[in-house]
């Protein structure tokens, strides 16, 4: 007799592999993503710091520009404080969960000359215990 098909074992053996290696690769795929929204929002607090700089630099709408840090969000702003800031030019970066932020809370760039008021630097961390940092040296440079 000719059969064609699957038995109930082979069948049963298929799944139970591709649930162990289901099983296996998910701690690692969520250790890729928090990594990864690390590297991300590392990059995207690093571009708004340097956005800042040459918005300052260039005097921009005849303003200082800075940063705002923040739990769980950075804030780029025009003005000389975030509290007095013009709002209508706000830029949002929302932080992901995975990711907290540590360092100064507040970076202004001068108008003309994109100095920084202070040499700050600023760490993101990750729950996979991951670190980047970001540092503005004296002259405006962001550096990651």
């Amino acid at each position: 007799m000719n059969s064609h098909g699957f038995t109930l074992v082979e069948l049963l053996l298929s799944i139970a592999i591709m649930t162990i290696l289901t099983g296996l690769s998910l701690p690692v795929y969520e250790s890729f993503t928090k990594r990864n929204d690390l590297d991300l929002m590392t990059q995207n607090v690093a571009s708004a710091m340097r956005r800042a700089e040459v918005y300052a630099r260039g005097a921009k709408n005849d303003s200082t520009w800075g940063v705002q840090l923040q739990a769980s969000r950075a804030t780029l702003f025009k003005g000389s404080t975030y509290s007095t800031r013009d709002t209508t030019f706000d830029e949002t970066i929302e932080l992901p969960e995975s990711v907290s932020l540590s360092g100064d809370t507040e970076v202004i760039f001068s108008k003309l000359t994109g100095a920084p008021d202070a040499v700050t630097t600023v760490s993101l961390s990750s729950t996979t215990n991951d670190i980047r940092t970001i540092t503005v040296n004296g002259n405006g440079m962001v550096a990651y």
